[in-house]
């Protein structure tokens, strides 16, 4: 299988993490059908978000609107509840200047779309099961 460019250039900001920045100074996280990463000593695009199958660099204004949003997001569907019946799911949408991000699903189980709205116009998703360990590796990387 070949990878599209936009994932080839994804793979080569994590090798390059791995490999030529001091561990101080970057952080990749990374789970099942998940990552998340900064390294602040890229040119433009010192974030990096992925799913499963497809990953894609932010700048870093973008990777803290996402960070940021995704917070807001957990927030809304946890307040939610206790308004809703237990079989009602709904739908939260966060936007910022830059992107656009979706929670669907339950308050206590919902999947996640991404959307760059600025210039490149990426899109990703993660399912409900994901977005637990994904919030966690989002609100650590916010404390950089």
């Amino acid at each position: 299988m070949v990878n599209p460019p936009s994932l080839n250039n994804a793979l080569a900001l994590l090798r390059h993490a791995r490999t030529t920045v001091p561990a101080s100074e970057r952080l990749v996280k990374e789970g099942t059908g998940w990552r998340i990463g900064w390294d602040p000593n890229r040119p433009l695009y010192q974030g990096l978000v992925g799913g499963q199958d497809w990953a894609f660099e932010l700048t870093a204004p973008e990777l803290d609107d996402f960070c940021r949003l995704l917070h807001q997001l957990a927030e809304t569907m946890g307040q939610m509840q206790d308004e809703l019946m237990d079989e009602e799911c709904l739908c939260c949408e966060a936007e910022s200047d830059r992107l656009w991000l979706e929670a669907e699903g339950f308050p206590h189980s919902y999947g996640l779309r991404l959307i760059l709205t600025q210039q490149r116009n990426t899109e990703g998703s993660w399912p409900a099961a994901i977005v637990p360990e994904l919030l966690r590796a989002a609100q650590s990387l916010r404390a950089f």
